[in-house]
């Protein structure tokens, strides 16, 4: 309960830190779905944020949960070392947040704060458009928070997908989409495992991806319209 009570105290702080970390793109409230697309489609760099600003709430979840429940003095400097990047990360210093986690994981693989840290670092070469280093980052992370493990396996996928790996990233989606049943995760992953295979012309996965949107997320799906996506895919399948 002290955790839960801690985290709800702190949800106005992550949503400040957020606002600082992309101050121009943390606007979406204010836009309709047709203005988020359009710009996500448009502007490469509110891609990245979209794509990174998910992973970094969750980070800063993490945190506060290791903090109440799993901290020990065996830790403290590999988590000292994860969160001063992070104030490089807050202030959009990205290059000086790399230079502080590469050794920094490298030093402390296999700890907590080390894979914390290597996560961080994957969004950061993200960030600087460096997918394939990102990947690489990322696919090394091991941690046990679940919330934290589906982010890191949907982060792949958008590596995947900006090398134009379009398959591949639609089956990371599907993937990320089955670690945790919930009404957020769950469907966005399918969403974009949707998309993703209707890139590489696998209409068929695309219209099952979209049709479990349908029957088993139906709130995210009648925001997404997702029954012309359905029309679409299974129109080209049936050609």
């Amino acid at each position: 309960m002290k955790f839960l009570a801690t985290l709800q105290g702190h949800i106005e702080v992550f949503s400040e830190i957020f606002r600082k970390f992309a101050p121009k793109y943390a606007i979406m409230e204010m836009l309709n779905w047709e203005d988020i697309k359009q710009k996500f489609n448009t502007d490469k760099r509110f891609k990245l944020y979209t794509y990174i600003g998910g992973g970094i709430i969750a980070l800063l979840v993490l945190y506060l949960g290791y903090r109440q429940l799993i901290w020990s003095p065996a830790d403290e400097k590999a988590n000292d070392g994860w969160w001063t990047a992070l104030n490089y990360v807050e202030k959009d210093s990205t290059d000086q947040a790399i230079k502080v986690l590469v050794p920094f994981v490298k030093k402390y693989d296999g700890h907590v704060g080390g894979e914390i840290g290597q996560y961080l670092l994957g969004t950061q070469y993200m960030k600087k458009g460096q997918f394939q280093k990102a990947m690489n980052e990322l696919e090394d992370v091991s941690v046990s928070d679940t919330y934290m493990s589906v982010m890191t396996v949907g982060l792949q996928g958008d590596c995947l997908s900006e090398l134009k790996k379009y398959d591949q990233a639609a089956t990371k989606y599907a993937e990320a989409a089955d670690m945790l049943d919930n009404e957020f995760t769950a469907p966005m992953y399918l969403f974009k495992a949707g998309l993703h295979a209707e890139l590489s012309k696998n209409f068929e996965d695309a219209a099952a991806y979209f049709t479990r949107i349908r029957d088993d997320y139906p709130d995210y799906g009648n925001q997404k319209t997702i029954d012309k996506y359905i029309a679409r895919v299974s129109t080209v399948k049936g050609k």
